[in-house]
C-alpha cells in the first residue's frame, strides 16, 4: 500500500496536527456559537420577562387609581378631579404602548386592546360635560371589567414567561445533545487521524530504525530502504550509502588479515622449524645458556604461531559466519584439554592453579568452547605474576553453566568492562604491563558465548580479574552468525 508523503518530514508532522485539530476547532467553535446563542436567548427572555412583569404590575396599579379618581368625582361633583385621571390615563397609556411591543400572543394582546378601548369609552364620558351622573356611575363601574382584564394579562404574562423559561431549557438540552452528538462524531474521527497519521510518520522512523540496528549488529547484506518524505528518503540512501562503504571496509580489514596471517605463517614456520632443530640438537650439542636461548625462541615462536592462528580465527569467523556443532560435551574434558596445552606457559610464571568445576555435560560445539577456555586461560596467564594462583570454577546454576576464570594480575577498570570484548581492544593496563596480544581473545569468547545463547562479562572482583561465562545447559536457539548471537543477547 503506497501512502502520499508531503515532500518534508516537518510538513508531515504540521499537516497531521493541523488535520487532527481541524475538527476540534470546528467542535469548538460550534459550541461556542451554540452558547452565545443560548445566552442571547436567555438574555433576551429575562429582559421580556422583566418588562412583561413591571408593565402587567403597571397596569394593575394604574387601574385602580383611575378608577379611584373617577368614583372621587362622581361623588364629589368635582370636575377639578378630571387633571388627576388624565394623569393616570397618560401613564397608562405609555404603559400599553410599551407591552405592546413585547412579543406576546394574540389573547393578551386583544385583552390590552380592550383595555384601551373601554377605557376611551371611559373617558369620553368623564370628560364630557353634559354626563349625566348614570352615566358617569356606569363608567366607574366599567373599571370592573378593566381591572380583571389586567389581572388576567398579569396571568398570561406569568405563563408566558414559564413557556419562555422551558423554552431556554429546551434550548439547552437540544445543544446539550448536539455537543454530545459531535463529540461522540469526533471522536473516532480523532482517533482514526492519530494512529492513521502515527502510522505515517512511525512507518519510515521503524525503518530507519532497523537500518541502524542491522548496520550496528555488522549485517551488510540488506539494501537500506526508507519510505516516507523526500528528507526520509534521502536518509535513507546516505544509511545505504554507509551500509555498503563498511561492507567495502569490512571485506578490506578481512582481506588484510588473511593475507597478513598467511604472510606471517611462512617465515614462522623456518623460524619455528630452525628453534626446533636447535633444541633437538640436531645440530650439535648446546651449551646452556644456548639450550636455554633455543628455549626462548623455540617458546615465543609457539607464542607468535598462537596469535597468528588468533588473527585467522578471527578472519575466518568474520567472513565465514561460522555455525555450531552440537554435541554433548562433558565440561572437566575441556578444561582439562585446555590445561594441558597451557602447562607449559603456566611452568614458566610458576603458576599455581585452584579448581573447582562440577561434573557437568552440555550440549556444545566441543572446539569452539575449547577455544573460549584456551583465550580466558591464556589471559589469565598473561596478567598473573609470577608465582600467583588461578582460580577455575564451573557449576550449575538455572538451567546455566557458570564458568569463572579469577587472576590476581591488576584487573579491568570499570570503565573498559565492557570495551575488553571489541575486537582489538587493548587496555590501558595491558600496555602498562608489557602483555603483548591482538586484543581479539575475548572478543571471540563473547562471540562465541553469544552463539551458544549465552554471554562474556567481567565481574566486578577486589583484586584481579574475574571473567564469567555463562552457557545453557542446552541452547534454545542456535546462531549462524555474530550478528544473529548478539539480537539474541539484546532479546534476552
Amino acid at each position: 500500500m503506497r501512502f502520499y508523503y508531503p515532500r518534508s518530514f516537518f510538513k508531515l508532522l504540521f499537516f497531521g496536527f493541523a488535520l487532527i485539530a481541524l475538527p476540534l476547532m470546528f467542535a469548538l467553535i460550534n459550541n461556542a456559537i451554540s452558547i452565545d446563542r443560548l445566552g442571547n436567548l436567555s438574555q433576551k427572555a429575562v429582559y421580556q420577562a422583566v418588562q412583561a412583569t413591571q408593565s402587567s404590575r403597571k397596569l394593575a396599579e394604574i387601574i385602580p387609581a383611575m378608577e379611584r379618581a373617577a368614583h372621587q368625582m362622581l361623588i364629589l361633583g368635582d370636575r377639578s378631579l378630571l387633571d388627576t385621571y388624565i394623569v393616570h390615563r397618560k401613564q397608562l397609556l405609555a404603559t400599553a404602548a410599551e407591552f405592546a411591543r413585547l412579543p406576546f400572543d394574540s389573547e393578551q394582546r386583544s385583552a390590552l386592546r380592550e383595555i384601551v378601548g373601554r377605557e376611551v369609552t371611559i373617558y369620553d364620558l368623564l370628560s364630557s360635560p353634559n354626563a349625566r351622573p348614570e352615566d358617569l356611575q356606569k363608567a366607574v363601574q366599567s373599571f370592573v371589567g378593566l381591572a380583571e382584564r389586567a389581572q388576567e394579562i398579569d396571568r398570561r404574562s406569568n405563563t408566558l414567561i414559564d413557556r419562555e423559561v422551558e423554552n431556554m431549557r429546551a434550548t439547552a438540552r437540544q445543544a446539550q445533545r448536539i455537543t454530545l452528538w459531535q463529540l461522540l462524531a469526533l471522536f473516532p474521527v480523532v482517533i482514526f487521524l492519530v494512529i492513521g497519521f502515527t502510522i505515517l510518520i512511525a512507518r519510515p522512523i521503524r525503518q530507519i530504525d532497523e537500518a541502524i540496528r542491522r548496520l550496528g549488529q555488522a549485517d551488510f547484506s540488506v539494501p537500506v530502504r526508507v519510505g516516507g518524505p523526500e528528507d526520509l528518503q534521502h536518509l535513507g540512501e546516505q544509511l545505504d550509502w554507509m551500509r555498503l562503504r563498511l561492507a567495502d571496509l569490512e571485506q578490506q580489514k578481512n582481506r588484510f588479515l588473511r593475507h597478513m596471517s598467511h604472510e606471517l605463517k611462512t617465515p614462522l614456520t623456518a623460524l619455528r622449524e630452525g628453534a626446533e632443530l636447535l633444541t633437538d640438537e640436531v645440530v650439535g650439542k648446546l651449551s646452556p645458556e644456548q639450550r636455554e636461548v633455543a628455549e626462548i625462541l623455540r617458546h615465543n615462536s609457539i607464542e607468535l604461531q598462537k596469535l597468528i592462528e588468533d588473527l585467522l580465527s578471527y578472519g575466518a569467523g568474520q567472513s565465514h559466519k561460522p555455525s555450531l556443532d552440537l554435541a554433548r560435551v562433558e565440561l572437566k574434558r575441556i578444561m582439562s584439554r585446555v590445561l594441558d596445552d597451557q602447562k607449559l606457559a603456566l611452568r614458566s610464571k610458576g603458576l599455581a592453579l585452584n579448581i573447582d568445576v562440577q561434573d557437568l555435560t552440555l550440549t556444545a560445539d566441543f572446539e569452539k568452547v575449547r577455544v573460549m577456555f584456551d583465550n580466558l586461560v591464556s589471559n589469565a596467564i598473561k596478567f598473573s605474576p609470577v608465582g600467583g594462583t588461578i582460580v577455575i570454577a564451573g557449576r550449575h546454576v538455572a538451567g546455566n553453566v557458570l564458568i569463572d576464570v579469577c587472576d590476581q594480575g591488576p584487573g579491568i577498570a570499570a570503565e573498559e568492562r565492557k570495551l575488553v570484548f571489541e575486537p582489538f581492544y587493548r587496555g590501558n593496563l595491558a600496555a602498562d604491563t608489557l602483555v603483548k596480544g591482538t586484543g581479539i581473545g575475548l572478543s571471540v569468547v563473547r562471540e562465541y558465548a553469544q552463539m551458544h545463547g549465552g554471554n562474556a562479562e567481567i565481574v566486578a572482583t577486589s583484586a584481579g580479574a574475574r571473567v564469567r561465562v555463562r552457557l545453557p545447559l542446552t541452547p534454545s536457539i542456535v546462531a549462524h552468525a555474530p550478528e544473529a548471537a548478539a539480537a539474541a543477547e539484546m532479546a534476552r
